[in-house]
Parts: C-alpha cells; sequence; structure tokens
C-alpha cells in the first residue's frame, strides 16, 4: 500500500491535467487553417521580409487569407516555392526576379585612407557615429562586419578592408541592405552583369584624394553606353538595370576601373 498509494495519486493528477488540457485546447486553442500550414511549408524560413511581410508566418497568413494573390514575391524561395504555393492556391505562378546584392564600395586597404585610429566598439554602426567613420570618404564600407552578423547564409566576408558578397550563397534576403549603416550594399536582379564599385557622391578631385578606386564622375561611362543605361547622378555613375544589356563598355572606358563586370549566375565574384 506504501507504494500503491504515490502511484495512484500520480495516475489521479495526470488525469486531472489531460482532463484541464483537453478543455483548454477546445475552448482557448487557436484554430490551424491547413492551407496556411501547407503553405507556410513551402517557404524557406529566412524571416527576412523582402516579401513586404513581416517574415514568412505573415506571408503565408496573408495568402492563405485572400490578402494577396502572389505567389512570387519570396525571393530567397525563388521559382520553386513560387510554383508550390501556385498549386496550393490555385493561380499560376509567376516568375521570380531573383536577386543577389552587391557591396557598392572598392576602397581597400591599399587604395583608401583613415582620417583617425578608431578605437570604439568594432561595429561599423558604432564607427559611424564617430564622424561618419574613421575612413576618410565619408561613404565607404567601414569594414567592421555588421552585415557578416546579420547574413543567415554566411555570404559575406571581410577582406582586405571591405564587405564581399558570395553571389554562390546569397539568397537576396536584403538584411545586410537594411542593416548597412551607410547603405551601400544593394540587390540587384542576379541577371545583371556590370555594377559601380562606388558610393561616393562627392565631387572628383575630393574622392580621388580619399579613394583611388573610386568614381570621379568623368562622364566617360554615360557617354559609351549604347543603351543609355548609365548617367552620372550627383557625382557618381548610376546604372539602370531596366536598360542594361551587359555589353561592359562602360567598365571599358572607366579610368578609376570602379565598374566592374561579373556574372552572379555562374557565381563570379566581382
Amino acid at each position: 500500500m506504501e507504494i500503491l498509494i504515490p502511484i495512484l495519486i500520480l495516475v489521479a493528477i495526470a488525469a486531472v491535467c489531460a482532463v484541464l488540457l483537453t478543455v483548454a485546447d477546445k475552448y482557448f486553442g487557436v484554430p490551424t487553417d491547413e492551407k496556411e500550414a501547407s503553405i507556410r511549408d513551402c517557404l524557406p524560413g529566412a524571416n527576412c521580409g523582402a516579401c513586404g511581410y513581416n517574415g514568412c508566418d505573415a506571408y503565408a497568413k496573408a495568402l492563405a487569407s485572400g490578402e494577396t494573390d502572389n505567389p512570387s514575391l519570396c525571393i530567397p524561395g525563388g521559382d520553386n516555392a513560387a510554383k508550390g504555393i501556385a498549386s496550393i492556391l490555385g493561380v499560376e505562378a509567376g516568375d521570380v526576379v531573383e536577386q543577389v546584392a552587391y557591396v557598392a564600395c572598392g576602397g581597400t586597404c591599399d587604395v583608401t585612407k583613415r582620417k583617425f585610429d578608431f578605437q570604439g566598439h568594432k561595429s561599423c554602426r558604432t564607427a559611424n557615429l564617430a564622424y561618419c567613420g574613421d575612413k576618410l570618404c565619408s561613404f565607404a564600407c567601414l569594414g567592421y562586419g555588421d552585415c557578416v552578423q546579420v547574413c543567415p547564409e554566411k555570404a559575406i566576408d571581410i577582406i582586405d578592408g571591405i564587405a564581399h558578397i558570395d553571389p554562390r550563397k546569397c539568397i537576396g534576403c536584403g538584411i545586410c541592405t537594411r542593416t548597412c549603416p551607410k547603405g551601400i550594399i544593394h540587390l540587384i536582379p542576379d541577371t545583371s552583369r556590370v555594377v559601380v564599385e562606388c558610393s561616393s557622391h562627392a565631387k572628383g578631385a575630393e574622392t580621388r584624394k580619399a579613394c583611388t578606386n573610386g568614381c570621379i564622375a568623368c562622364g566617360k561611362c554615360e557617354k559609351s553606353c549604347p543603351h543609355d543605361a548609365i548617367h552620372v547622378v550627383d557625382n557618381l555613375a548610376t546604372i539602370d538595370y531596366s536598360k542594361c544589356t551587359g555589353c561592359g563598355k562602360c567598365a571599358e572606358v572607366c579610368p578609376v576601373r570602379c565598374i566592374h563586370e561579373g556574372n552572379f549566375i555562374c557565381g563570379a565574384h566581382f
């Protein structure tokens, strides 16, 4: 009896707990939307917000409720996610324009200068609070790796003082673009073939003093483009990717070599 009584007490407690859990589930449980769950399974779980919603759960809920019927908003999920969602909703899957991030700065250690020795917390955001950072170019990548820390795919490394993104790993989530305090990480279609590795809006002479790789706004790229896809705007060469064919003429004539050709799909580095 000394052993049986404790066992009976534990069984009784377990039975009461089971009844309470059943009642709680019936009256307080949140109904599960099977369609929403199925859609959620199609999404990659990056929770990056690239779709315009607050994570994958929010996007799945919006699709299931009819708030949106566009299955092609998930850039990291690409065409596979769009096709899976479209089959569940019974709609046509549109083409997802995959994107990839790149760093618009070529200010490596050997071509740029520093205006002071930063001794604070090694963070781009912190360094940027001190006179726009320790680099002489106020538009330059600070190279302390805030973007490295947030990248879910480990696609970013700090090499020679600036961030470099491996397009073979980048899923286009855009988290790094929102993290960079300088705003010099950009998302472009992965079909793009030419990028401007500079973000300086200073005049040419000033840019040249700070970084020998910086755009000097000479306009040669603008004149050489056969498709009117590149223009100097506010002292910086800017590419219109809706017009750019990737011919590379602008890169050929750039005297400071701040315009680079590459191939994101093949995984080539800029």
